[in-house]
């Protein structure tokens, strides 16, 4: 009798204590899974995660929504395009631009410009661009892109590419790109927006059969947000003449008057006024 009991006891503690197993390995799967999906048992510590979690994932180098002109907004790997309808060309090119996104094994000379088969046709072609005198010009550049065989092929997606000139391509416009790789790997990131800019002064000038429109000039805005917040930009004629940095500089202030774009409104009110004045070189 008493080896029954004994027996009984200690079925009854083994069971215990798998109970208590069990309820410990759902409250650790619960608590995980809790926690990856952002939430947390405390409300204190659930608004904190949450404040946290909004910050990390936060876009500063995103323009506001274009409610004046089509708008087909396009994530990539690399970077995030506003594509227009229109004009058959981005309306903005977006993207955050880090040290190590400044190296990499990729290489353009293994990629061929290629239609965006997620925008709807009428759209830009290799054949539009046939014997125009204009090159295929990279918004978001392919040597930016080197780090990743996805996002280099993506960058010669025609939805970030427009009409640009051969002489700004090959010269202003390509020593701007390597200065903001240089100010990537100075300052461990950058934001960087550019585009084209259309005047409405006579009649616009288009290439190919789809009639992609030739800017007229172009716009790159770059934002800095290590240490001291800072930004600057540019503009650049479409045309092969020679333009100095000094005369391309503007501030954001006003390239988002010439483009009609608001420029970086995940800043902060106050640092977005500050930065959004600035046009100095020298900062830099």
């Amino acid at each position: 009798m008493r080896i029954f009991n004994n027996s009984l006891l200690l079925i009854l503690m083994a069971a215990v204590v798998a109970c208590k197993g069990n309820r410990g390995s759902e409250a650790v799967a619960s608590t995980a899974q809790t926690e990856s999906s952002g939430f947390y048992d405390s409300r204190a510590a659930s608004a904190e995660a949450q404040k946290a979690k909004q910050k990390t994932i936060r876009m500063y180098e995103l323009p506001a929504p274009l409610t004046d002109r089509p708008e087909q907004i396009l994530h990539r790997k690399g970077y995030t395009t506003s594509y227009n309808s229109k004009t058959k060309t981005p309306n903005w090119v977006a993207w955050h631009l880090t040290k190590a996104h400044t190296y990499g094994q990729n290489q353009r000379k293994n990629e061929v410009f290629s239609e965006d088969t997620d925008v709807k046709a009428p759209r830009a072609t290799n054949n539009d661009y046939y014997n125009s005198r204009y090159d295929r010009g990279h918004m978001c550049p392919a040597g930016d892109n080197k780090w990743d065989s996805q996002a280099m092929s993506e960058s010669f997606l025609f939805t970030n590419i427009c009409p640009q000139n051969h002489g700004l391509n090959k010269y202003e416009w390509n020593d701007l790109e390597i200065q903001c790789r240089e100010w990537a790997q100075e300052y461990g990131a950058v934001d960087i927006v550019c585009g084209p800019v259309f005047t409405a002064d006579g009649e616009q000038k288009t290439i190919g059969r789809n009639h992609v429109w030739v800017p007229q000039a172009f716009f790159k805005v770059v934002l800095c947000r290590q240490g001291k917040p800072k930004a600057i930009g540019f503009v650049y004629r479409n045309e092969g003449v020679k333009q100095s940095r000094a005369e391309a500089l503007r501030s954001v202030d006003e390239i988002e008057h010439l483009t009609g774009i608001d420029f970086f409104p995940a800043l902060d009110d106050d640092v977005e006024a500050k930065v959004e004045a600035q046009a100095e070189l020298s900062a830099w």
